[in-house]
């Protein structure tokens, strides 16, 4: 997105906020685009079966934002990941209710990325990664914050460096670092042995 549009819809975040509906409605075709090119890229991901679509999750997301009218957006960075926190508890739901209904089979599997792959025989599932990124939190809530905007929210280095007010080197040693620490944890918990 170039720098044009970043600032336009940043001030129609900073207008909605201040109450006013016409900058929603001219919002709300923009960023539903780029919320719809988010999901499709995590939707790729996802295992062919899959039975959430891709409208379906945006639509969801979307909701969830325009009912948050008590937010004060500041940008277009700071809106894309609230959408990215918004859509990981969505897609994590999606993943425990899944788990559920089949009694802790066939656990949805996705791929972190290119640069998070685990292994090439296998994926985490979405459930013992939200696990794992809860566990990072409590030891580092900024790699675990820096992870969430990348995978979810497909924030690039700088739109996360300008969400967390930090360099976009420390997101980049933030990124290796988490990646490091989820691929052992993810690894350990695959690799344990069912309690009996």
């Amino acid at each position: 997105m170039d720098s044009s549009s970043s600032q336009e819809i940043t001030q129609l975040l900073l207008a909605w906020s201040g109450g006013d509906q016409e900058a929603l409605a001219r919002l709300t075709p923009i960023v539903y685009q780029e919320l719809h090119r988010q999901a499709r890229q995590y939707m790729s991901r996802e295992r062919g079966n899959h039975t959430l679509q891709t409208t379906a999750l945006v639509n969801e997301v979307y909701l969830r934002l325009v009912d948050a009218a008590q937010v004060q957006w500041q940008n277009r960075a700071h809106f894309f990941a609230v959408s990215a926190n918004v859509m990981r508890h969505i897609l994590v739901d999606f993943a425990r209710k899944a788990q559920y209904q089949k009694r802790g089979g066939g656990a949805q599997k996705v791929e972190l990325e290119e640069a998070l792959e685990f292994s090439a025989d296998r994926s985490p599932d979405l459930v013992a990664l939200d696990d794992a990124l809860n566990t990072l939190a409590g030891l580092d809530p900024r790699q675990s914050r820096v992870v969430e905007l990348k995978f979810f929210g497909g924030l690039n280095y700088d739109e996360i460096a300008e969400v967390l007010k930090v360099s976009e080197g420390t997101v980049r040693r933030d990124w290796r670092l988490a990646k490091s620490w989820l691929y052992r944890e993810l690894n350990n918990t695959s690799n344990a042995e069912p309690q009996a």
